[in-house]
């Protein structure tokens, strides 16, 4: 055998374009099909959250896990405050700090349908390890014995010097 007869022909540039176009718009068929899924609830509802709770998580204000299914997941920046609604320097007031960020939270919530006590996840960055018990307390005080699970990490300094304290996390809104 020659070589010649295991050579395949060229493809056409209309070929070819033809090709790509086809694989594109199947490609974004798909993408629309699965959007729509979501959009119209093929997607599993949201039936529960479930507090995973254990003696020293309990303790320290944190769940060990929240279990949820479904529902709409929303992903929320750090939030510092350093200032309260009036405009009145937080600078040196912990408490202060932290019951800002949570209504600031909250009110992010809102604008996407929750609540604050929809949160499930957190992590709280503390500029001194000695907040941590203080933090404890107030977090008690806002989220009763339903708390979400929490990451506690020290830093020796956040975005803006006066803010001794940063929280983001992530909620589920719908859950029951």
């Amino acid at each position: 055998m020659s070589a010649t007869q295991f050579v395949i022909p060229a493809a056409k540039p209309a070929q070819i374009r033809e090709t790509k176009m086809v694989s594109m718009a199947s490609s974004r068929a798909f993408i629309g099909l699965m959007a729509a899924a979501l959009l119209f609830g093929f997607a599993a509802p949201l039936y529960a959250k479930e507090f995973l709770k254990g003696e020293r998580p309990q303790t320290r204000g944190y769940s060990q896990a929240v279990i949820t299914e479904g529902g709409k997941i929303v992903w929320l920046a750090g939030q510092l405050a350093v200032v309260d609604d009036s405009g009145k320097s937080l600078a040196g007031d912990l408490d202060g700090q932290v019951r800002q960020i949570f209504k600031l939270i909250n009110a992010t919530l809102e604008k996407a349908g929750g609540k604050l006590s929809d949160m499930v996840q957190m992590t709280v960055f503390i500029t001194d390890v000695r907040y941590g018990d203080r933090l404890t307390q107030i977090r008690r005080e806002i989220f009763g014995d339903n708390f979400p699970g929490s990451a506690l990490i020290t830093v020796t300094a956040l975005a803006i010097p006066e803010a001794k304290v940063e929280i983001q996390g992530y909620a589920v809104i719908g859950s029951k």
